[in-house]
């Protein structure tokens, strides 16, 4: 076995294990510690004994095991040990049986209750987003300060406090209803955006995706609108996932090798999603006049699924989006994308000015996409040494190996290519330079 091998094992069970254990001993905090247990457990075994052929529930069946000790030799708890561990004991032969069984349920399942509690007001927004990723994407400390574009020791202290709140108010492990639900609902979105996109691009790793995660975000976010029918915003989101989710197949070459917007075989984008997508997001349209910004950015996707050919993508529409956007959801990063959409509207000179002009802002220095789009904009404008430099910046910044070689490619080429969509936060343009 190795190490990649139960590295690949716990991204796909870590959320799964968490959520279920959470239900179990409603604490996420302690319900992590015991699957890192687990985890351990598996170090040790697994070497000699191989991989079982259900990992999951055999990480399950271990966590359980130590809930149960761990319940035991807790005296101040006592009486309550006796009931989980009924509780615990009881459902452990049909999670070896059946993983998928033991862990579903009636109203949405265990990562949906997941997402719920770590979301909780009582919770920063900034908490909720960073413990949900931790919990349910299974992303570490840096990926996510890389994606919030903020310190990593800034975003481990959050973790912490916020586990330690949830259990100082013994926070139910459920989802809400009415007007509680309406209270995390914002949170809960942002959390399922950024986890389906550290899916669809990976901040750090080997892999270009993540598709797990994209199809844990998706199908949370299905759930989600048939919980919250009336909610535009939740059918704009699930718009934007199932349009974006379409093209996973063409994202990736034979190699793993990342394969641009502009140079996928649209063949390969799956029909299907784009279908689903574009109902949600006229349902979502139906359901309020008014656009909020997942709700944009699923119009925007839907600009690009609509059109036969790159060549006919309507960029005119796009820039209007996203100016639309930028003032519902003002942000650099909305900004930088707009600058690529300009530049396929107008001209790269448009765009260059725009992006020269965000060169400034403190977020987004150590963001590996501005030296990218800009390094894109300076080659098609034939000023190939300049373009070479950026895009050897944006090769040094980013923590993808997939995404670095691509850029180290464009460095020793530097000639422009197509726009590459694709990867932002709160839209997709500037990935695709």
């Amino acid at each position: 076995m190795t190490d990649q091998t139960l590295d690949a094992v716990w991204r796909i069970e870590s959320p799964r294990l968490i959520a279920g254990l959470g239900r179990i001993v409603h604490d996420v905090g302690l319900a992590e510690e015991l699957a890192q247990d687990a985890l351990v457990a598996a170090l040790e075994q697994w070497p000699d004994e191989g991989v079982p052929r259900n990992p999951g529930a055999w990480l399950m069946a271990a966590a359980k095991n130590r809930a149960i000790d761990q319940l035991r030799r807790n005296k101040r708890i006592e009486r309550k040990h006796e009931e989980l561990g009924r509780d615990v004991e009881a459902q452990q032969e049909m999670a070896v049986a059946n993983f998928e069984t033991a862990m579903d349920d009636d109203i949405g399942d265990d990562l949906l209750r997941l997402v719920f509690t770590s979301c909780h007001p009582a919770l920063p927004p900034e908490a909720r987003v960073a413990l949900t990723l931790r919990l349910l994407g299974g992303l570490t400390t840096d990926e996510i300060a890389r994606a919030f574009l903020v310190p990593e020791p800034t975003v481990a202290q959050r973790i912490v406090r916020a586990k330690r709140t949830l259990a100082e108010k013994r926070v139910p492990f459920e989802v809400p209803r009415g007007d509680e639900l309406a209270l995390r609902l914002s949170s809960v979105l942002e959390v399922l955006y950024l986890i389906f996109n550290e899916g669809y691009s990976s901040t750090a790793g080997d892999d270009w995706m993540r598709p797990a995660l994209c199809e844990d975000a998706l199908r949370l976010g299905r759930i989600l609108a048939e919980i919250a029918p009336q909610e535009p915003e939740v059918h704009g989101l699930v718009a934007l996932m199932e349009i974006q989710a379409s093209r996973l197949r063409a994202r990736v070459g034979p190699s793993g090798e990342p394969i641009l917007l502009f140079d996928q075989n649209r063949v390969l984008w799956d029909q299907l999603l784009i279908r689903r997508g574009l109902a949600a997001l006229e349902r979502a349209e139906k359901l309020s006049g008014s656009r909020g910004p997942y709700k944009l950015q699923a119009a925007i996707a839907g600009c690009h699924a609509q059109a036969r050919t790159a060549a006919e993508t309507d960029w005119v529409r796009i820039v209007a989006l996203y100016t639309e956007l930028a003032r519902v959801a003002p942000s650099p990063i909305v900004d930088l994308n707009r600058a690529v959409a300009v530049s396929m509207a107008t001209g790269p000179q448009a765009g260059l000015d725009l992006v020269d002009a965000l060169a400034a802002e403190p977020s987004l220095q150590a963001y590996h996409l501005l030296p990218s789009v800009r390094g894109d904009l300076l080659a098609k404008l034939g000023r190939a040494g300049e373009a070479r430099r950026e895009f050897e910046r944006a090769a040094a910044l980013t923590r993808n190996a997939r995404e670095r070689q691509l850029l180290l490619e464009r460095a020793a080429a530097s000639v422009p290519s197509e726009p590459v969509r694709n990867r932002l936060r709160r839209g997709d343009e500037a990935r695709s330079m």
